[in-house]
């Protein structure tokens, strides 16, 4: 994978990112929602379904991605803090579409079925537990061995600062579920620096002329 495609799949995967999340904060409450009671939850879904659904589907697709991405910036660099980069971007993407692939391909049973208990089991384990902690912590582990291993080398001072800053806010998110005030907005606010890192990231690698950046 050559540095254009990677840094079209950084592009393409901020994108589909924001705009799934925007619009299921617009007709789902997304992520406030998931604070809410199982029953309420699925209220809500059932409300807008079709929506809902589809653009949890767009929402794992970006997540995806970033097993290629991963790939890709991993042969940026022969580091030892790269070659720990790429198993870990990886699984970072595994387990985000582990969870949120739940919503088009379970919810929906759920919901006609009524079964709060099964809900509330698969949000927990398969939602909170895997898609979101082990998500947040991964993905700012992977940014963190990136930038160890070519932040310095690529792009200013504010490439390797932009993307530590996201990285701890994002890192703040696992431990959401004991309610540290405070830390849901800390987690928004690291995923939108982190996704306009994920751009400049892009722009960079767009404008690098040598076949490597770091031996």
């Amino acid at each position: 994978m050559n540095r254009k495609l990677t840094a079209c799949l950084l592009i393409l995967a901020a994108v589909l990112t924001n705009v799934a999340f925007t619009v299921l904060g617009s007709v789902f409450d997304y992520p406030d929602v998931l604070k809410k009671p199982v029953g309420e939850i699925l209220t809500a879904f059932r409300a807008e379904q079709g929506a809902i659904v589809g653009w949890f589907t767009v929402l794992a697709l970006s997540a995806a991605l970033f097993a290629p991405i991963a790939i890709g910036v991993g042969r940026l660099s022969r580091s030892a803090a790269m070659r720990a980069a790429v198993p870990v971007g990886v699984a970072a993407a595994v387990v985000q579409v582990i969870g949120l692939a739940r919503w088009p391909l379970l919810v929906p049973g759920f919901a006609a079925d009524g079964a709060t208990d099964d809900f509330a089991t698969a949000h927990h384990i398969l939602g909170t537990l895997i898609g979101e902690t082990l998500g947040y912590a991964l993905t700012a582990a992977w940014t963190i061995l990136v930038l160890v291993a070519i932040g310095g080398t690529i792009a200013g001072r504010w490439f390797t600062l932009l993307g530590g800053l996201s990285a701890v806010l994002i890192a703040a998110g696992v431990v959401s579920p004991l309610e540290v005030p405070g830390v849901d907005f800390a987690n928004f606010i690291g995923y939108v620096l982190w996704s306009g890192w994920l751009v400049a990231f892009a722009v960079v690698l767009l404008r690098v002329r040598t076949p490597e950046l770091v031996h």
